[in-house]
């Protein structure tokens, strides 16, 4: 398959309409803490898989709950899932990690999600990200890096959805403003979980955050973002819940936090996208 670049043009050829396949997960390797696998689609298409845990327990190619598919990117269904008209399909993959309940996985902390594939080029201030949703939901940039050889992509996060590696084409300002909100929401949600002194501190931080950057202070946002980060791990298991289990019994409130926070910093530090918009 011919590799496609990460530009319009590419981003073009890979939104037509592609049938669905089945389950594609390969050389599945567990590796104390951490789970690889391959992608493999009809096509050529593919990608390398690496989940990894801070701590974990009871995992097994079994418990993650794994399958890849070849996504149809002008599915209405899907297109309605992306929120904007701003957010292009670019690798025609998703991918689902749904631990069944009985599978006895339980981890602590984030769970970081990294794709590497041959199918696309990384280019500097490429517009690829990696976005996650819950099962049928809105689907949201968790990209905490990105880098070359020939894409590569990290994401964190504090529990399990599907995912969708996008071109985000938006106003850097937009997503930042988006996962202000997001980071907002997560303390929100999850309020009732935290100690109240802790819960301030956050809350202020949440605020200097928004604050610094609507004054244009970019390093102070993300200082304030690492701080508001530190916070998050330091209280982790004891202020703030931790734990995530497949059984849903409980809310990763510091994972969830921590996530966010990691997003809205790679955000925080971007110069443009690949339009050069600001």
């Amino acid at each position: 398959m011919t590799r496609l670049h990460s530009s319009l043009l590419g981003l073009a050829l890979f939104v037509l309409p592609l049938p669905v396949a089945a389950q594609g997960i390969v050389n599945v390797v567990v590796d104390g803490n951490e789970l690889r696998a391959g992608i493999s689609l009809p096509g050529g298409i593919g990608a390398d898989l690496e989940i990894g845990f801070e701590q974990v327990s009871g995992l097994t190619p079994q418990s993650v709950g794994l399958s890849a598919t070849l996504a149809n990117l002008l599915d209405p269904n899907l297109l309605s899932r992306l929120g904007v008209g701003s957010l292009v399909g670019a690798f025609p993959v998703l991918l689902r990690i749904e631990p069944p309940a009985d599978g006895g996985l339980s981890f602590r902390g984030v769970a970081s999600i990294s794709l590497h594939t041959h199918n696309l080029d990384y280019i500097p201030g490429t517009p690829l990200r990696i976005f996650a949703a819950p099962l049928g939901g809105r689907f949201e940039d968790i990209t905490e890096s990105v880098g070359k050889g020939s894409y590569r992509c990290r994401g964190r996060k504090g529990s399990f959805s599907e995912f969708l590696i996008l071109a985000d084409l938006r106003p850097v300002r937009l997503a930042v403003a988006e996962k202000l909100d997001r980071l907002d929401r997560v303390l929100n949600d999850n309020a009732g979980s935290i100690d109240p002194a802790v819960l301030d501190d956050l809350t202020a931080l949440a605020s200097q955050i928004r604050s610094a950057w609507a004054a244009g202070q970019k390093q102070q946002a993300i200082a304030k973002t690492d701080a508001f980060l530190a916070l998050v791990q330091a209280n982790s298991g004891t202020a703030i819940p931790d734990v995530w289990r497949s059984t849903h019994d409980t809310v990763n409130a510091a994972g969830l936090l921590r996530a966010a926070g990691e997003t809205l910093k790679f955000s925080l530090g971007l110069k443009s996208n690949l339009l050069g918009l600001f």
